[in-house]
């Protein structure tokens, strides 16, 4: 029977062998030449008790034994002494005779000491009768096929060590239908699913509702099949049901011959670099609004400076008209509207100043129904035909402590976000209470007295999140170009600084309260106007010097005026300059000054002033400045617009206290 070779199959030949031998009792001439042709086996016989009785070439080139130097010799020289300590020899002979074969693999010896990786396939050869001649000894070394599987192995350990050693990472495999088959310590540190609990269930698991409903899992490995891979970036689930901002990477994973075996998914939870780029973001988006306002901010300072000049010049003139006409009903009347008008324009700069953050916060005891009736025009043309407003405010209140100006821009604030909540229309209602609290009743204020300023709208109402960032700078749920987020903050800012709070409270579906909690004013008290008596100008007064300077020439003119009429020397001066001259020549009781002028300003010409003349009494008249920031706090102040009576009640003020 003749013997084939396969290289790939280990056992080949091994039946034949032992038949062919078994057969004919011996190695015959055709069996000898194909047994010494073999290189790649160790094709040897054994006697019964286990010694060397033929030997052929592939033996002599894997064991390095001559045919001479081992016939005759026990096998079991060929075995590591660990093995022959255990008596692996006799067992294998002992398996053959008694089994028909022993097949094993382990360490072999060669001549020279060297150890190969042996795999071994011993068969007993018997007579017609059964009787055991001996047996049949195939030898491959498969070395190189275990260093290799050895090396395989190795990488695949050390490849699986570096996944399980990941924790910034989860990397994981799915088999073909998406179930997890593998885990390693980043998928469980960042989805939060021990191995056991997680593998053998489905992909999807990690998915939101809204992404399974959509069929993103499905179209994930879908795509990772189709196209080899598939990248997204979205919102995961943990174990906990707490959401993470993920990276995502499905690789499709096939064998040799092209067939899809399953995917190999790498998951990044890239929630904090998310947030970082997101304020990053809105940081930008911030310093772009906040240059924007700082630019609206000083237009709008700008402006109310230049209207109030014009309105100090319209209301001195105005009243000098009152007191230089002759009495006629219909011209007093029509005089007093005017001045009315001014006084709203009055009322008006200051609000752009408190706008454009240019007039100083001036608490006062504020009467808050008067305030709101005062209001009335001005909200319902800023809130439209659409919106009726309603105002409940029990009898008596006491006032608030709070600057008038401020209060009505925060309560314009709150009633143009109502107005917006409201597109189809509504009812605006704004109710006054006082309230007694205690310390943590209503977060963030002390205890004490209060006024609580509730603007209630029928609006849409806001969501949880919204209602929790309503009140943050730059946060706005408008479209673009429609909302700056400032108009809540700016509210949250005042009532800060006054000593109150800002509560929101909101349901979606329910509408809106703004509750602006103030201070209640310590000791509330109503002024009244008295008759002012008539004051004789002291004797001499008439011979007072009065040095007025502005740049503008009508304010000059009728301060001027005015001057005259309460029995003051007037010397007029259209620049700082021209006035440091006037004071280096002539004699001068009093100096009044604009503050904002061309190349010297108010402030510097006092300064230069008292170093000619330190106990020369000074007034500054000025529109928005802040006399602390220019380091003048004691200094007399003239608000512009000014009157008649302001102007006098000052200058006598001044010329008094400096007497």
């Amino acid at each position: 029977m003749p013997i084939t070779e396969h290289p790939e199959d280990d056992s080949i030949g091994e039946n034949s062998l032992a038949q062919v031998i078994g057969a004919r009792g011996g190695v015959d001439d055709r069996c000898r030449l194909l047994l010494e042709a073999i290189t790649d086996y160790a094709i040897y016989m054994l006697d019964p008790e286990g010694h060397v009785s033929s030997w052929n070439p592939g033996a002599q080139r894997f064991k390095g034994y001559d045919e001479a130097e081992i016939l005759g010799h026990h096998f079991s020289r060929f075995y590591t002494d660990e093995d022959k300590a255990r008596g692996l020899p006799e067992r294998a002979l002992r398996t053959a005779a008694e089994q028909g074969r022993f097949e094993n693999e382990g360490w072999r010896v060669r001549k020279d000491g060297m150890r190969f990786w042996a795999h071994v396939v011993i068969d007993p050869i018997r007579s017609p009768s059964g009787e055991l001649l001996g047996f049949a000894k195939i030898t491959r070394d498969l070395t190189e096929k275990r260093q290799t599987e050895d090396a395989l192995r190795k990488s695949q350990e050390q490849f699986q060590l570096l996944v399980q050693g990941v924790t910034d990472y989860a990397i994981y495999m799915l088999d073909p239908a998406g179930q997890v088959a593998s885990w390693n310590a980043g998928a469980r540190r960042i989805k939060g699913y021990e191995p056991e609990e997680i593998i053998g269930q489905h992909v999807s698991r990690f998915y939101t509702e809204e992404d399974r409903a959509d069929g993103l899992p499905r179209r994930a490995l879908q795509t990772a099949e189709r196209e080899g891979r598939f990248e997204h970036e979205g919102w995961r689930v943990r174990r906990d049901g707490t959401r993470f901002w993920a990276s995502v990477v499905v690789d499709a994973i096939r064998d040799d011959e092209g067939h899809l075996i399953g995917f190999a998914k790498v998951t990044r939870d890239i929630t904090e670099k998310r947030e970082a780029q997101r304020a990053l973001e809105q940081a930008q988006e911030e310093l772009l609004q906040a240059r924007k306002m700082e630019a609206l901010g000083q237009l709008a300072g700008g402006i109310a400076h230049d209207f109030n000049n014009l309105l100090a010049a319209i209301s001195s003139s105005l009243e000098l008209l009152q007191k230089r006409l002759p009495e006629h009903p219909r011209t007093a009347r029509l005089l007093e509207n005017a001045l009315k008008g001014v006084h709203r324009g009055a009322s008006l700069t200051s609000r752009l100043l408190t706008f454009s953050r240019q007039q100083p916060l001036e608490p006062q005891a504020v009467d808050l129904a008067a305030l709101i009736r005062g209001m009335g025009d001005l909200l319902n043309i800023s809130l439209g035909g659409n919106i009726s407003v309603e105002t409940q405010a029990p009898h008596p209140m006491p006032p608030a402590m709070v600057d008038p100006s401020q209060l009505e821009l925060a309560l314009l604030n709150v009633a143009a976000n109502a107005r917006d909540a409201m597109p189809q229309g509504g009812t605006l209602t704004i109710t006054l209470a006082s309230e007694e609290v205690s310390t943590g009743q209503v977060p963030g204020l002390k205890g004490g007295a209060y006024v609580r300023l509730a603007v209630t709208d029928t609006g849409e109402g806001m969501d949880e999140e919204t209602l929790r960032r309503a009140a943050d700078p730059f946060f706005t749920t408008k479209e673009a170009g429609k909302g700056t987020g400032l108009g809540l903050s700016l509210v949250h800012g005042l009532l800060e600084d006054t000593g109150g709070r800002l509560v929101l409270r909101s349901r979606k579906g329910h509408g809106t309260t703004a509750e602006l909690w103030l201070p209640a004013a310590e000791a509330p008290h109503v002024s009244q106007e008295r008759p002012t008596p008539h004051v004789e100008l002291e004797r001499g007064s008439q011979s007072l010097t009065v040095l007025a300077v502005d740049d503008d020439p009508l304010i000059l003119m009728n301060t001027s005026l005015m001057l005259e009429d309460l029995g003051y020397r007037v010397i007029e001066a259209h620049s700082a300059a021209e006035a440091l001259d006037v004071l280096g020549e002539q004699h001068v009781d009093l100096l009044i000054t604009d503050q904002i002028m061309p190349r010297m300003s108010g402030m510097e010409l006092v300064k230069i002033a008292r170093e000619l003349r330190p106990d020369l009494p000074v007034i500054l008249a000025t529109g928005y400045m802040d006399l602390d920031e220019l380091g003048a706090p004691d200094l007399p102040k003239l608000d512009k617009p000014f009157g008649f009576e302001q102007l006098k009640a000052i200058v006598r003020e001044t010329v008094r206290g400096a007497a």
